[in-house]
């Protein structure tokens, strides 16, 4: 009988995207969820006869619960997850599930980190941010502070082309990470900073070249500092074409708080843009790139190592991210009983071996 992995929010874009990379990885039987019965039961269709559809509304917490029971793992695909409470993390404790999401902010984050004795106590392992960013992107992170003898800065920035073929939900997550300042690990101290400021000019390799970043507060802001002691954490995002830059920065620079902040507005601004990116997508593509440098001492030098990966499907990495961990723990590879931010999880041997048995190839460097 082959094991069986429920995909909370699995008809979406990322969601489906970690379904298909499970077909192709594991011998599992996938249950993907979501909503809208057309569309689950068309993508299920589509991913093949190892992947099963559910309709499931999240509020359905009984139903939820039964579905959670006969699960080993639970993949929790269900954005934005600024609005998500941690009962399917909960549930899943309760129920004996192992436990990984695609979470991307840091208010659930946090309220997941919070079960961590509980699920500890239950031997159940859960791992969150484990997508592409956060998610590989903190793998890459971890393999070179470990090039290292003593870390002392690290820089992480990402680019999306458009829409990344991640749907309106990504939209959503970016507006409202407008919605108030945050704090981040700067000079070994933490200091409040607004979302989409200090524009920098990152080299990314082709075809993004040199492209502009903001910060942005991600999970990866707090829980990086909290698994390697550096004194910096830089966190930065940006888009292509610019344009889109330039319209989240102004956004966040000139609109008041009370209309960001303002479900509907969020919702307005998510929807012009998943139309405007859909025109584009045809020219700037869909595709993702992300860059590592950490800084610190080798062999008694000041020195940097850094690391970058290019995808050209943003989705599609993603679900290779979270696929690759749901595959090394039915393969009894990975087992951490607790709650984890994948960094301090995943480790980089196991994280090399899955990312070449996708093809994905990571350019280091020392500079």
């Amino acid at each position: 009988m082959n094991d069986k992995i429920l995909i909370i929010g699995g008809s979406g874009r990322i969601g489906s995207s970690v379904a298909a990379d499970l077909v192709n990885h594991t011998k599992a039987d996938v249950t993907i969820t979501g909503r809208d019965v057309e569309t689950g039961t068309k993508v299920a269709g589509k991913l093949g006869n190892k992947v099963n559809f559910l309709a499931l509304d999240l509020a359905e917490k009984e139903k939820l619960r039964e579905a959670i029971t006969t699960s080993k793992i639970v993949i929790h695909c269900a954005g934005p997850f600024h609005y998500r409470d941690a009962n399917v993390l909960k549930t899943c404790i309760e129920e004996g599930a192992d436990y990984l999401d695609v979470s991307d902010h840091r208010s659930f984050t946090s309220k997941a980190l919070e079960y961590k004795s509980a699920a500890e106590k239950a031997g159940i392992t859960a791992i969150v941010n484990t997508g592409i960013f956060p998610g590989i992107s903190n793998s890459m992170v971890r393999q070179g502070v470990e090039q290292l003898d003593k870390a002392e800065k690290i820089h992480l920035s990402y680019v999306v082309s458009g829409s990344g073929g991640a749907g309106i939900t990504v939209m959503r997550t970016t507006f409202l990470g407008l919605q108030r300042p945050f704090v981040a690990w700067i000079d070994g101290k933490w200091q409040e900073l607004k979302p989409y400021s200090d524009r920098e000019t990152v080299e990314f390799p082709a075809p993004y070249g040199n492209t502009g970043v903001y910060w942005y507060d991600m999970p990866e802001t707090f829980t990086l500092p909290d698994t390697f002691p550096v004194q910096t954490v830089i966190t930065k995002f940006g888009s292509v074409p610019d344009f889109y830059n330039y319209l989240t920065w102004w956004v966040a620079k000139t609109w008041p708080t009370s209309w960001i902040q303002n479900p509907n507005v969020i919702e307005f601004l998510a929807n012009v843009s998943f139309k405007m990116t859909n025109f584009s997508d045809r020219f700037s593509g869909i595709g993702v790139a992300i860059r590592s440098e950490v800084t610190g001492q080798k062999d008694g030098k000041n020195t940097k190592y850094c690391s970058t990966l290019v995808h050209q499907n943003t989705a599609i990495a993603a679900g290779y991210g979270t696929g690759s961990i749901a595959e090394l723990i039915l393969d009894g590879k990975l087992k951490k009983p607790g709650v984890w931010p994948v960094e301090q999880a995943l480790s980089t041997d196991l994280f090399e071996q899955t990312m070449v048995s996708r093809g994905v190839k990571i350019q280091e460097e020392w500079l």
